[in-house]
């Protein structure tokens, strides 16, 4: 008995000091950004020794990734779903579901960004320096990669589409979640980001609409 109480004293000695860590360490990130944090003063702000951080992070990248990757991979692991299955559709239903889709996955994203949205201001304003820069980057490459896509399948239809630029393609992707992301850089009331996002894929698909020659939901 005595044993397994002391073991679980020790465990949650353990999580207070870690959480310490992760704490000091969001405020110096947010404040500093990646580059310009200091570890000798998140470990000072901790509370704990310079030994006790590396008993738990080996370098500040990876207390860095302890605190955005795992709401970093939910995002791009919802973005890829939503693709996935909306590529398998037959192509009549992929172009009368494209809006419908699109809506609900930004619906879904833009939940998840405020459900954590210190993770995502560290993510889209204080990552620089990190492998975590590209993070929109990342989400743009596949949006990029589904429009050939979908590009190949309305020719496959009976509906080629006339020669779109490479480079307007990427733009437009990466466009895309640049304004996705705005809502964060801008510290926007969740109601007020959802009015905005709503806006904004409308005036986006009209532009892939006029492009394409296509009329999404028809």
């Amino acid at each position: 008995m005595y044993i397994s109480r002391r073991r679980d004293l020790l465990k949650q000695e353990e999580q207070s000091t870690q959480d310490k860590i992760l704490s000091s360490a969001k405020q110096e990130f947010q404040e500093k950004g990646f580059l310009n944090a200091s570890l000798r003063n998140i470990v000072k702000n901790a509370g704990v020794t310079t030994g006790a951080f590396y008993g738990y992070y080996d370098s500040k990248e990876a207390l860095f990734a302890a605190l955005v990757e795992e709401h970093a991979a939910y995002i791009l692991a919802l973005f890829n779903r939503t693709i996935d299955d909306f590529e398998k559709l037959p192509g009549e239903e992929q172009t009368e579901r494209m809006v419908d889709t699109s809506e609900d996955c930004l619906a879904k994203m833009l939940d998840y960004i405020y459900e954590h949205y210190d993770a995502f201001k560290l993510l889209v304003g204080c990552a620089q320096g990190t492998s975590y820069e590209n993070f929109p980057h990342q989400l743009a490459v596949r949006e990029e990669d589904s429009t050939y896509t979908y590009i190949e399948t309305l020719a496959g239809m009976g509906h080629p589409v006339e020669k779109i630029h490479k480079n307007l393609i990427h733009i437009i992707s990466s466009s895309l979640f640049a304004g996705i992301f705005e809502v964060v850089v801008h510290d926007m009331p969740k109601e007020e980001a959802k009015e905005y996002l709503v806006q904004f894929h409308r005036f986006h698909a009209a532009g892939w609409s006029e492009l394409m020659g296509i009329r999404f939901g028809a």
